[in-house]
């Protein structure tokens, strides 16, 4: 049961994502959105005086706590994670919890780098044909397939396994090395997405950014480097039934 118990602790985060959703949908609006945006004059002018009633002492926990506002594009990006969350991340946890000690952890994280590989690179091939209206139904269904097994699997592995394999006098210090490595690989994924997803053409792309390879070119790229993560699995000893 130890692979199940520190799987359950894992799966904690994904309530946490379902919180943070919740938390962003039910924010206010701010009183600049309500004026220029809603132009609900009446409206952004009770807002300002009851924010400015309390905009000043959260200040003091600036370095407490982060903060977010809430302007109509994080509303519709917040209510469409806290669903993909709902139906495919908070899911692929507990799957976790409930298969990692019948089929061990080398089959389960190969199997959900694996199939990882198939739907990022079913999303990619048929990019251009996905994001039309009609279809982008099919697009969030493996979208979120993808997030699915990222969590029904690798993502909990990579944090069980080595809190498993090494001896314990160096656990918690290989441990943390091993999640710093993690942390890396997402600072270099957020950021170099961000870059690589450009379009080629330079007048097409986001203010202050250079030429990129495109969208369906940088999900290819993530799906051959899921498709790397399986390959790196098979060096990953199998700790199942095995003491600490």
């Amino acid at each position: 049961t130890r692979g199940a118990f520190i799987a359950a602790v894992f799966a904690m985060q994904g309530v946490g994502i379902l919180a943070g959703g919740f938390v962003a949908l039910a924010m206010p609006e701010t009183a600049r959105y309500t004026a220029l945006v809603a132009k609900n004059i009446k409206q952004a002018t009770q807002d300002i005086v009851c924010q400015t009633s309390w905009s000043s002492p959260p200040w003091m926990y600036l370095h407490m706590a982060a903060t977010m506002n809430g302007i109509h594009e994080v509303f519709m990006i917040a209510r469409a994670q806290t669903l993909i969350a709902l139906c495919s991340t908070v899911p692929g946890y507990w799957f976790t919890v409930a298969f990692i000690n019948i089929m061990g952890r080398f089959a389960i994280q190969l199997m959900g780098f694996f199939m990882m590989t198939v739907f990022m690179f079913a999303i990619a091939f048929p990019y251009d044909h996905l994001i039309k209206p009609d279809n982008r139904i099919g697009f969030v269904v493996m979208y979120s397939l993808t997030f699915f097994f990222a969590n029904f699997v690798p993502n909990a592995t990579t944090f069980i396994v080595p809190a498993e394999i090494f001896p314990a006098r160096l656990r918690s210090t290989c441990h943390g090395i091993s999640a710093a490595t993690g942390k890396a690989g997402a600072i270099v994924g957020a950021f170099g997405f961000l870059y690589a997803a450009q379009p080629q053409d330079k007048t097409k792309t986001d203010a202050g950014y250079p030429p990129g390879i495109g969208v369906k070119n940088s999900l290819i790229m993530l799906g051959v480097i899921n498709f790397v993560g399986m390959l790196f699995t098979f060096l990953v000893p199998e700790p199942k039934q095995k003491s600490l």
